[in-house]
């Protein structure tokens, strides 16, 4: 009941009442992201969600036009303090996590949660191993267990192992849980980037459009 009715209209009523804080976050950010280098505000970035569904997740854009995909040496998404891809507006964003506010969009139209497993790339999809699959059983959320307990500090198969448990104890208490812990978290900025800021060692040929959808297989 909570999983299937419940939790989806928490999800509908918290997202309707974040919609005026979201206009105002887009209108900003916006600005200064017109400022910086003329490109698009939005993100759109592609991504697997429940059951294995490919949609669309909205963000304010945080890079420079046509950035390169730099990925990890376990397939995971390149993440550094000191990307050179970030626009100053983008560094900013990603420290206060307002380039994730659109996702508020996303839960209204069914494809997130307000609360699950962050989603990921086609190609690291391509990756699981195991039962790491299971986390794909849930609308993948704007915050979540390995989101606030760890995030990007956290080795990316740690992280699965977290979204797994997620899924297999989730409930009303451990969702007001991570609800309340993502404040904390994002306050103390715990685990923005990975340990140590690691270089890539892998360039994807492809690069970033972003102004236009984009098919998960090819762009991150």
């Amino acid at each position: 009941m909570y999983q299937h009715v419940i939790k989806r209209a928490l999800d509908i009523i918290f997202s309707l009442c974040m919609m005026p804080l979201v206009a105002l976050v887009v209108l900003v950010c916006g600005v200064f992201i017109k400022l910086e280098d003329g490109g698009s505000i939005f993100y759109n970035a592609p991504r697997v969600g429940k059951n294995g569904h490919p949609f669309t997740m909205y963000k304010l854009r945080s890079m420079k036009i046509n950035a390169p995909d730099l990925v990890m040496e376990d397939g995971s998404t390149y993440n550094s303090s000191s990307d050179p891809r970030m626009t100053r507006i983008g560094a900013f964003m990603r420290k206060t996590s307002l380039d994730e506010f659109p996702q508020f969009i996303n839960v209204l139209q069914g494809t997130m949660s307000v609360i699950g497993p962050r989603p990921d790339l086609e190609r690291e999809v391509q990756l699981y191993r195991g039962n790491e699959a299971r986390k794909l059983n849930v609308l993948p959320g704007i915050t979540g267990y390995a989101a606030v307990y760890g995030r990007n500090a956290l080795a990316w198969r740690e992280r699965l192992k977290l979204d797994v448990y997620y899924v297999e104890h989730q409930s009303f208490s451990l969702d007001v849980r991570i609800f309340l812990k993502t404040f904390t978290a994002i306050a103390a900025q715990d685990g923005i980037y990975a340990q140590g800021d690691q270089q890539p060692i892998s360039l994807q040929s492809d690069t970033l459009n972003a102004d236009k959808p984009h098919k998960p297989h090819k762009k991150r």
